[in-house]
């Protein structure tokens, strides 16, 4: 396996371990976020299905598609984390509700696009196969 592809793989594998924390710790992770229990049981659901397919289709996707996919999803994550961060440190209660939002959609999408995504190309295939008749 290449490192790419073990990285790629390591991805999805944090993904489901944190939607399996977020679904069995639910209430006990909501209360220091100020989110409600339900929303960390939704958000770790999302966490383990994105998780899921990314784990199931990064052998099948190209990797620079992969790559580009995971470095927009881990981009959402700080600029998301960054903004909950200002908001929590100026008072405000929904900067945790802003980043378990963002760790219940984001997976979802990458998930979608990797699913929308056509799949590589075998490696024993030609590089051209039109046929020209």
């Amino acid at each position: 396996m290449s490192p790419m592809l073990a990285g790629a793989t390591a991805d999805g594998v944090f993904k489901v371990v944190l939607g399996a924390a977020f679904v069995l710790g639910h209430t006990r992770l909501g209360d220091p976020l100020g989110v409600p229990a339900w929303l960390m049981a939704v958000s770790g659901v999302a966490l383990l299905i994105g998780g899921g397919i990314e784990i199931r289709y990064v052998r099948r996707r190209p990797m620079a598609t992969c790559l580009r996919l995971m470095i927009a999803y881990d981009s959402g994550w700080v600029v998301a984390s960054a903004a909950a961060l200002v908001m929590a440190w100026r008072g405000s209660t929904a900067g945790g509700e802003l980043w378990v939002a963002y760790l219940t959609a984001a997976p979802l999408l990458l998930a979608a696009l990797l699913i929308r995504t056509p799949a590589s190309a075998p490696d024993s295939a030609p590089a051209s196969t039109s046929v020209r008749g």
